[in-house]
């Protein structure tokens, strides 16, 4: 997966400095037509940009009928056959099964990299089959995050400058920018090493400066392809760890492709792929 956001587009795409219609009116306001604060706000629970909260779509990912086909000159290569699942909010799930079964694909679909041949594919409420290339771009680099097998993190730069850059794109401002980056490397240990390039860290190092990459931005949704395939296992048992506390506390919905056995072991469900075609779908734990 590598999503296809330039830098160049996100400061000139006018979707990320979008008015999405008249504000709202909070509560009263005082006879100088300020507004009156009556305490601190209920937290109600996680808000996409434009203000609606996570909640009121029924699930974090949603499709129906979705199916990918790709074409090499006149052949046709199915990888995806009609799949139709839901991952609730706030939910650590997995998508398994055996090399070439369409798991990737299936998270391209999810992570707006690829569109469906067929079907639809809803995230956090928003069919983003339906947005423009411009709006999409916007969608994905505000709200999914990416955990890759390799890292894929960028050498010339360092941990710090990994983490900082998605907010690059979406034209945060320095001060918040620093503020966001150092709390995310302290929340995964790595604020010690903020300045070293990935050559100068461990494999699971590196992959820490990816999950907080993933998770500076405050995503709705992190997909993870294959997160803990190139860790041994001690430093694996770790980064599950690390992403579970994680997810706890951002209460972000993770979706794994995965092979790994004990990183299946921590699923709240998980589905099987097999031949592109979902074939079992398992609650391992209720929603709350």
């Amino acid at each position: 997966m590598n999503p296809a956001v330039t830098h160049s587009q996100a400061k000139s795409d006018p979707g990320l400095r979008r008015d999405d219609g008249p504000r709202r009116d909070d509560g009263p306001r005082r006879d100088d037509g300020r507004r009156r604060d009556d305490g601190p706000r209920r937290d109600d629970g996680p808000r996409r940009d434009d203000g609606v909260h996570a909640d009121a779509a029924a699930s974090a990912v949603r499709l129906h009928d979705a199916a990918k086909t790709y074409r090499t000159g006149d052949v046709e290569v199915p990888a995806l056959r009609g799949i139709t699942l839901d991952i609730p909010y706030h939910r650590f799930s997995m998508v398994v099964g055996a090399s070439g079964s369409g798991k990737s694909t299936l998270l391209n679909l999810i992570g707006c990299i690829d569109a469906p041949t067929r079907g639809t594919v809803e995230v956090c409420g928003v069919n983003v089959g339906a947005l423009e290339d411009d709006a999409l771009a916007d969608f994905r680099a505000k709200n999914i995050g990416f955990i890759f097998q390799t890292f894929s993190l960028v050498p010339v730069l360092s941990a710090y400058e990994n983490v900082e850059y998605p907010l690059v794109l979406v034209g945060m401002r320095e001060a918040e920018r620093r503020e966001r980056t150092n709390e995310v490397l302290e929340a995964v240990g790595l604020r010690a090493h903020a300045h070293r390039r990935p050559n100068e860290l461990s494999g699971g190092q590196r992959q820490r400066v990816a999950i907080a990459r993933a998770l500076v931005k405050a995503p709705q949704v992190v997909l993870a392809d294959e997160p803990t395939a190139n860790l041994d296992s001690e430093t694996g048992a770790s980064i599950i760890e690390l992403m579970k506390r994680v997810q706890a506390q951002s209460r972000t919905t993770f979706v794994f492709a995965t092979h790994d056995p004990q990183l299946m072991s921590h699923a709240d469900e998980t589905f099987l792929i097999r031949d592109g075609r979902l074939v079992e779908q398992r609650h391992e734990r209720s929603a709350p």
